[in-house]
């Protein structure tokens, strides 16, 4: 549904997992071989994957100022407590952070992006859509950090319609 460009940096691997499920169809691409070979998975890493993007998706909903029912912070926070990362010093002196082994998965990575992130302050910009039928994650880049929609075209044009709607009928 999202028509916008990719979130930057180590975003773009959140925001393609939390888009791995289409709440209005219901069709997930974890239940696909491709889609879970687009995250390094095994079938048996699926349930993990599914808990993580959920409790992903309720912190791009808070980003958009809105909650998740049934999720809370805590939910991400014990989450990423089990992934291990390490921090590297390059040449030129830059440090990052990686998962501690290759082995460590999909968790890791997604903890490393999410500090890499926190730290350019671009972590607060990647949101959840606020239509209920679609909830997808988009990087929000308008200058004041106050989109609502992943597409004004579609989400944001139905709920303008909706809210005309009640003016007239009410």
């Amino acid at each position: 549904m999202n028509d916008r460009a990719p979130a930057p940096g180590g975003l773009a691997l959140i925001e393609s997992l939390v888009n791995t499920l289409s709440v209005d169809t219901g069709a997930d691409a974890l239940d696909t071989e491709d889609g879970r070979a687009a995250f390094g998975l095994e079938e048996a890493d699926v349930p993990a994957a599914r808990k993580l993007r959920e409790a992903l998706r309720a912190a791009c909903l808070a980003h958009a100022g809105h909650t998740a029912p049934g999720h809370h912070p805590s939910d991400l926070n014990r989450i990423l407590a089990g992934a291990p990362l390490r921090v590297r010093v390059d040449g030129a002196g830059a440090a990052t952070l990686h998962p501690a082994t290759e082995a460590d998965g999909l968790t890791s990575r997604v903890a490393a992006a999410i500090a890499e992130a926190a730290a350019e302050g671009t972590w607060l910009r990647l949101k959840a859509c606020e239509a209920e039928d679609c909830l997808w994650a988009y990087y929000d880049r308008s200058p004041g950090g106050r989109s609502r929609w992943c597409s004004m075209a579609v989400c944001g044009s139905r709920a303008k319609m909706r809210a005309y709607r009640a003016r007239r009928v009410g």
